[in-house]
């Protein structure tokens, strides 16, 4: 007997030849397309879209139900929701209304998902939409976003980057490529009413707390609330109760900005609420570590390929206080060669001394960068929005060498088409153009005195003497 050669043509026709669970097997490993739970309209605002949401908070309704196990497919706006274009202007970056982000997709309930189980969130893929091939990089002005380094730098600029295929570059920053490290930078599950009023407590006290000359953090807001499907009077409480999007939180991770949770890597997350209610948004082709200037991805939108699996009583399972994650194999690679590392410490550009402060730290690790950028031509503002945006490697050298923290900063020497080692002497200056500026500006202000009459800081969370 000739051995029949088994493919779908075979079971399509000789069907009663094979066990039931073999065709559902068969129908598992990808016979059918993987599911879209949610498409987006670029034609629509956000805020009329019923699959989007821009708060957090469980009374939001389910746009989808997944099954436990499924793939599928999701698509997102950008951030903003389509605030930003495709030009030469910050205009757009200047004036962004950040009362309407972020536009997340879902959330999706899982089903078998209930609180105290972790849900194990794999993300296959994530792509660009094709039409929409491009992607932006910003620095808010001080008065409306700011970012790490806005004392600096306060003005608001903009790199447009276009892609092709795994690679990026700008006409803003010349003479620069690299690949994608593409990732969400927001995903989570929403919180229970009672992880929401925790969050809203210790928020609101430190907003009574504050001493600086700027926001310290974001209470709920009902402006511009967007509360996906659901009826007025849940829209109405969502606004009143609903946390803000902007960080990330310990219970269940939101914006976090990781840029190594890409394609490939496994996210495990505490569920609090019936179904999970799952979301995501804020997809990046690319970051470096910090997102240094608030807006400092290349944000994008696209579409994002996961699978869901729920752990049965996970939280307990793992300890699972905040999410951890798993990174997948896809990464840039440059050799341990190719990157030159800046090193700083807990001591500010006017010479003050602070106790063991990462933050004062790695803002002085990213000034000596720009510092040694800025010999071949880049402006302050190119090389800040370069830094929030290719791949770098940010790291805690040392924090227990009292009194100074230490950080590094790892820039990959190859993304450039020039040399700049520091074997490359004398340098030559190239014209590096400019980035985009609001209208009537052709560069962006650098304050010197920034930051001359702040206090020391005292490591946060540890006991003061009395």
């Amino acid at each position: 007997m000739r051995r029949m050669i088994l493919n779908i043509q075979t079971v399509d026709t000789f069907p009663f030849l094979f066990p039931v669970s073999f065709l559902t097997s068969l129908v598992a490993m990808g016979k059918s397309a993987i599911r879209t739970v949610c498409k987006v309209d670029f034609d629509k605002p956000a805020s009329e879209q019923p699959y989007l949401h821009n708060r957090w908070h469980p009374d939001i309704p389910p746009a989808a139900t997944i099954k436990d196990g499924e793939t599928v497919k999701i698509e997102c706006l950008d951030w903003t929701g389509g605030q930003i274009k495709n030009d030469d202007s910050a205009d757009d970056i200047k004036n962004v209304d950040l009362t309407r982000v972020h536009y997340l997709s879902g959330p999706f309930a899982i089903e078998n998902a209930e609180p105290g189980d972790a849900l194990l969130v794999e993300i296959m893929d994530v792509q660009p939409f094709e039409d929409q091939p491009w992607g932006f990089t910003g620095i808010f002005d001080k008065s409306n976003g700011g970012g790490f380094l806005d004392e600096l730098y306060p003005s608001a600029a903009k790199a447009i980057w276009d892609f092709e295929g795994i690679y990026c570059t700008s006409r803003h920053i010349p003479h620069v490529k690299f690949a994608g490290l593409i990732h969400p930078g927001i995903l989570g599950c929403a919180p229970s009413q009672e992880v929401l009023d925790t969050w809203n407590k210790r928020e609101a006290e430190l907003i009574a707390a504050n001493k600086l000359d700027r926001d310290v953090a974001l209470p709920p807001q009902p402006l511009n609330v967007h509360a996906g499907s659901a009826d007025p009077n849940i829209k109405e409480k969502v606004g009143l109760q609903g946390a803000r999007t902007i960080p990330g939180r310990p219970e269940h991770g939101g914006n976090c900005d990781i840029k190594n949770l890409s394609r490939g890597s496994k996210v495990y997350l505490p569920v609090h609420v019936p179904g999970a209610n799952f979301s995501v948004g804020d997809l990046h082709f690319s970051q470096g570590d910090g997102e240094i200037s608030f807006c400092g991805a290349i944000e994008m939108a696209g579409i994002i390929t996961i699978n869901f699996s729920v752990i049965k009583s996970g939280v307990s399972q793992l300890s699972l206080t905040s999410p951890i994650y798993i990174p997948g194999p896809v990464e840039p690679h440059f050799g341990p060669g190719r990157y030159i590392y800046f090193e700083g410490f807990s001591v500010d550009q006017h010479g003050k001394q602070h106790y063991l402060d990462v933050a004062v730290a790695y803002r002085q690790t990213t000034l000596r960068c720009i510092e040694y950028l800025r010999r071949f031509g880049y402006s302050d503002y190119q090389i800040y929005l370069l830094l929030s945006c290719a791949p770098i490697q940010g790291h805690v050298a040392g924090i227990v060498d009292i009194p100074n923290a230490c950080t590094t900063l790892g820039l990959p020497m190859d993304i450039f088409d020039f040399d700049i080692s520091p074997s490359a002497i004398p340098v030559k200056k190239l014209d590096m153009g400019r980035c985009a500026f609001e209208t009537g500006k052709t560069e962006g202000e650098v304050v010197t005195t920034a930051g001359k009459n702040s206090e020391v800081s005292f490591g946060g969370g540890l006991n003061y003497k009395e």
